[in-house]
């Protein structure tokens, strides 16, 4: 009786639950009735959602926290590892970081979109071939996140589309690499590991198993070669495919941008190898590859474009790199008419077996050695003898115009010394400052090449900065004597000056048949002393910095001791290049003053050279006169240093007696 009365009981419980399950039940139909207005914010397009790989399923088959409608606000992340348990398993790392504990690892929609889940091959899918650089761009194209992440390497995809593989699937080639290709590791996308993990598609050892996938008879020549079997024993400094081709931005050979190209690979690609000291050691190879190929004629002629040259390649091979030892390598003696043959034709065994890694100046061997020492001892004496000729011409032209009568007292001994410290130091300065910047070239390797040479350019470079102080100092003194005073106002810039330097302008262009007559210091000569000073201020200033960085970087930001480096080595150029170009010539190469101005030993210059140089000055000769002033007539440029040697003991032709203002002083 009692089981009878139960049963209408379970009957209700049975509707009910079924009224419920019916209730709850939603279609997609019944979701679009709110989110069609909200198609770009959830991509909740009906016609894309029934084209999608889910299109048999009901939006509750993955929003499964939707119970009743209108739903929350905010809903549950969706679980796609319900379905996908399998992918779920697999997916636990992504590069470096690991799923559940790195705050920026994808998830399944960042890659695969959310309700237009489309089939990889599908063209329009965020996982075909074309479209994934753009997908796997949105992360690894973000500055910011790369920043965060601590990634190095900067803009994959911008190198990718560039490449040889980006610009194939971009034409349509689907079979062309693209980054699960290369990425995944055991044929899953989903296990992304990084070159760390041994495991990872792109570790040291699997790179060319990678490659390999489409480029299979390529890896069984690197296998077989003499890089391949370095690799498979274990050795992590032997290259493998990126070394060579690069990673993301592979460039075809023809592109002279790539490093596997004629016009780069002896350079580029061959060289970081095998000019390696701690690399050539370890595997007893021979050094002065590289140098001794650009010096050869496959070398110069590479280097000047051309791209049908022998490189490396040529005769090495590309991929299955043999030693010489080895019958099968294209270097072995018995295969070298072969190899030479493919540019040389009909070429000996002989000439073929020539060496190949010597100078463009002849092979080191027999009869070649001997016509080269031959050759070398002949340029030794003839242009050595051609340059003694020459420094004989020039010494004796030297002493004819220090010798030559009369002469012009220019400087006193003081000031001859003052411009020899001034001199000495700048040159010392010169070299031993630019050796540091420039301390792989072969004259800085001939001062301080040596162990501890570079220490010791250190010292001499401060000393000769004391030396440079010293005589500036000495010079300032100088400057408050009367001779000072004298110099100093005769040295003063003024307008005279520049209507000189445009009637020399004038002059020098035809457009003026004048010359103009400079005083005892023309614009030339004051432009230079301003400029030293300017130059001696700057640069002592600055080098104190840089010689006492410890200190000043306590009292001024980092950033201002890297200016003061880039002031410091410029300036040292400006000045440099002056003396070079302006002093130099105007005291040397000017052709009324070659071979030199004396002065500068001997404090005095020919007296036609002075009036060839300073004709505004009025000379007073005097017998055995050290010092002589001579009013000017007026407030002219003319100059007030007038003295004339007289040392051979001739009588000299009287001149005007000196104004007692002028003795008084």
């Amino acid at each position: 009786m009692s089981g009878s009365k139960s049963k209408p009981i379970l009957l209700l419980i049975l509707l009910a639950v079924l009224s419920c399950g019916a209730a709850f039940a939603q279609s997609a139909e019944d979701c679009m009735e709110c989110h069609d207005d909200l198609i770009e914010q959830f991509e909740a397009d009906a016609e894309h959602s029934m084209a999608s790989v889910h299109e048999d399923m009901d939006c509750t088959d993955c929003h499964a926290d939707i119970e009743d409608l209108p739903h929350d606000e905010t809903l549950a992340a969706v679980d796609c590892g319900v379905c996908h348990d399998d992918v779920q398993d697999i997916y636990r790392v992504h590069g470096r970081g690991l799923v559940g504990e790195s705050e920026f690892i994808p998830n399944c929609t960042d890659c695969h979109g959310t309700h237009r889940i489309l089939p990889a091959g599908d063209r329009r899918s965020m996982t075909n071939p074309v479209n994934l650089p753009r997908t796997c761009g949105t992360c690894h194209e973000d500055s910011v996140l790369i920043h965060d992440l601590n990634i190095k390497f900067k803009h994959p995809i911008r190198l990718y589309d560039k490449s040889v593989h980006g610009q194939a699937a971009a034409g349509g080639l689907y079979q062309a690499a693209s980054c699960n290709d290369c990425h995944s590791t055991g044929g899953t996308s989903h296990m992304i590991l990084p070159p760390s993990d041994p495991r990872s598609s792109i570790a040291h050892f699997n790179i060319p198993k990678t490659c390999g996938q489409c480029h299979g008879a390529i890896e069984q020549d690197y296998w077989e070669g003499v890089h391949g079997e370095l690799t498979a024993r274990g050795e992590v400094d032997t290259p493998t495919c990126t070394t060579c081709h690069g990673e993301h931005g592979i460039l075809p050979t023809q592109d002279p941008r790539s490093p596997v190209s004629p016009y780069r690979l002896a350079e580029a690609t061959c060289t970081p190898c095998h000019e390696s000291a701690a690399l050539n050691e370890k595997y007893d190879l021979p050094t002065g590859r590289l140098e001794s190929f650009v010096d050869s004629y496959h070398g110069l002629k590479s280097k000047a474009g051309d791209k049908t040259v022998a490189n490396c390649a040529s005769c090495h091979g590309a991929h299955l790199i043999l030693s010489s030892e080895n019958e099968r390598s294209s270097i072995h003696p018995s295969n070298l008419t072969e190899t030479c043959g493919k540019c040389h034709a009909g070429i000996s065994e002989d000439v073929a077996n020539m060496p190949i890694h010597e100078t463009a100046t002849g092979h080191k061997t027999g009869v070649t050695r001997i016509v080269q020492v031959l050759y070398i001892l002949l340029i030794v004496f003839v242009i050595g003898g051609m340059v003694l000729h020459w420094l004989i011409d020039l010494a004796k032209r030297i002493r004819d115009v220090i010798r030559e009568r009369p002469q012009v007292r220019r400087m006193q001994p003081d000031e001859v010394f003052q411009h020899t410290i001034l001199a000495l130091s700048f040159s010392v300065l010169v070299v031993t400052g630019f050796s540091l910047r420039f301390y792989d070239a072969w004259w800085s390797q001939m001062f301080f090449g040596r162990e501890g040479g570079y220490a010791v350019r250190g010292y001499i470079h401060r000393g000769a900065a004391i030396l440079m102080i010293l005589g500036s100092i000495w010079h300032l003194v100088f400057l408050f004597t009367v001779r000072g005073r004298e110099f100093l106002r005769d040295m003063s810039l003024s307008m005279e000056d520049a209507r000189q330097f445009m009637q020399r302008m004038k002059y020098n262009t035809g457009l003026s048949k004048e010359h103009p007559q400079f005083g005892r210091f023309s614009y030339v000569e004051k432009a230079e002393y301003w400029a030293l000073i300017w130059g001696t201020v700057v640069m002592t200033v600055t080098g104190f910095a840089l010689w006492f960085d410890n200190y000043i970087v306590t009292f001024f930001p980092k950033g201002a001791l890297d200016v003061v480096l880039v002031i410091h080595y410029y300036e040292a150029w400006l000045a440099f290049l002056a003396i070079l170009v302006w002093h130099m010539y105007s005291t040397v190469f000017n052709p009324e003053i070659y071979p030199m101005n004396p002065s500068w030993i001997t404090g005095k210059m020919p007296l036609r050279q002075y009036k060839a140089e300073h004709p505004l000055v009025e000379i007073v000769e005097h017998k055995m006169v050290e010092h002589t002033l001579v009013k000017a007539e007026g407030p002219t440029m003319h100059g007030r240093i007038k003295v004339l040697d007289q040392e051979d003991g001739t009588e000299p032709e009287p001149g005007p007696e000196p104004d007692k203002e002028d003795e008084k002083d």
